[in-house]
């Protein structure tokens, strides 16, 4: 592995001004897809109908949204020429709208019948994807990737990466006590309005060279081509962190999305209780490893980190399936959440290394097609499927419905130890 070839005055180091905007743009939009991930769900299984099926499909249909959505906006932000430069277009436009978009989502609980309310969510869910991807994965990722060398990309991840536990720190800490005080509706505005905020103000600050090259080939044939006998040969290394990548995260979305419906439904903590075991959670295993582990992979490996982490994170799931105590279940999740931090870090780092500098935009486009569509889809309709048929039957206010079991987080840690068999098919080089 050779170090980037991206132009010299992009490998300068990033001065203060870009560094909190990235932050800044990083924790916005970590944010809103926190609320997404879990609260939309939540809020779905709470007003809408506490069938977990209608949360799988909600969560598939929009994994499938989100892949597209990067591909094809990644794609086009590769060939994108403006004297704004490649990706703020995107970024400034996909934020404003996410946020808006993450707002309205509650107004679905006002259609009926159930299954009226049920698509309405889908949909506004769908359109509110189609935006965040183009933003975070589409744009923000490949910008990322564009002003970063190998020799620094894993602390700027890692830093980013602690954005996304802060993120988590207030969502999954912060929600109960906030839909506590003002209800679900303003903690969708609140979440909503910060994200489009933030973009509007942070994305003028950042600095993007404009291209004057004419782009190679059309648009169609440049998404065709990836796929080429000779083009997934080039790349294989990068398919296989993605391969790799799948099987890990098809195993975290089977519990994923149901987390806080089995810690309140099933455990029967309350929903502040629940925010305060993930917070715990969150600051131990998260933000406080995020950095170190960021340092860890540029200076020992992308692949050693990752190889670690698989088999810590299947010991946490465990650990956490058996816990029925605050205590316990608190240090359940810290040791699924630090491999997943490791993880994360490891595998994003590693996938952008191998990015091509003409296609960052796109390949962030399949790095979310193996990550979320591959993953999304198959992880929470298998996890919907555990739930109806293991789960406890359920009445939630005249509506029946099923509570998810800790059979979920077995199944996903069984899972996600087939990440290990494409990993070490890899011969990782020595970072420069």
């Amino acid at each position: 592995m050779t170090l980037s070839s991206t132009p010299l005055k992009q490998q300068l180091p990033l001065s203060r001004v870009v560094w909190a905007m990235l932050l800044l743009l990083g924790l916005a939009g970590q944010l809103a897809w926190a609320v997404e991930n879990q609260y939309f769900n939540t809020f779905m299984y709470d007003n809408i109908t506490p069938d977990p099926r209608a949360v799988s499909w909600m969560v598939a249909i929009t994994a499938v949204v989100s892949t597209v959505a990067t591909i094809l906006m990644g794609t086009l932000s590769d060939r994108t020429r403006t004297r704004w430069g490649r990706r703020r277009p995107y970024l400034f436009i996909g934020y404003i709208v996410w946020g808006i978009l993450t707002a309205v989502f509650p107004l679905a609980a006002k259609f009926h019948p159930i299954a009226v309310g049920v698509f309405i969510a889908i949909l506004f869910d769908s359109i509110m994807s189609f935006f965040a991807a183009t933003a975070s994965d589409g744009a923000f990722s490949a910008y990322v990737t564009d002003i970063t060398t190998e020799a620094n990309r894993g602390r700027v991840v890692g830093s980013l990466e602690i954005m996304k536990w802060v993120a988590f720190l207030i969502i999954y800490g912060g929600a109960g006590f906030i839909i506590q005080a003002v209800g679900y509706y303003w903690f969708f505005y609140i979440i909503g309005g910060i994200a489009a905020l933030i973009g509007l103000v942070c994305v003028p600050f950042l600095r993007e060279e404009p291209l004057t090259d004419k782009p190679q080939g059309t648009y169609w044939g440049q998404i065709a081509n990836t796929f080429q006998l000779s083009s997934l040969r080039q790349n294989r290394d990068f398919f296989k962190v993605m391969i790799a990548l799948t099987l890990f995260m098809v195993g975290i979305n089977v519990f994923f999305p149901y987390l806080m419906i089995y810690l309140q439904h099933y455990i029967q903590l309350s929903i502040v209780n629940s925010s305060i075991l993930v917070a715990i959670s969150i600051l131990v295993g998260g933000i406080g490893l995020a950095y170190p582990i960021g340092l860890l992979v540029d200076r020992w490996g992308r692949r050693p980190v990752a190889l670690v982490a698989v088999g810590l994170e299947a010991v946490g799931l465990l650990v956490f399936s058996l816990s029925r105590s605050m205590v316990m279940l608190t240090i359940g999740g810290i040791l699924w959440l630090a491999p997943f931090a490791a993880w994360t870090i490891a595998t994003t780092t590693w996938s952008r290394d191998l990015y091509p500098e003409d296609k960052r935009g796109q390949f962030a486009g399949y790095y979310v097609l193996f990550n979320v569509a591959f993953t999304m889809i198959p992880g929470p309709l298998l996890g919907g499927w555990l739930a109806s048929t293991y789960g406890i039957a359920t009445v939630l206010d005249g509506k029946p419905g099923f509570i998810p079991t800790p059979i979920l987080f077995q199944v996903a840690a069984v899972l996600v130890l087939l990440a290990v068999i494409p990993l070490l098919t890899i011969r990782m080089p020595k970072t420069k």
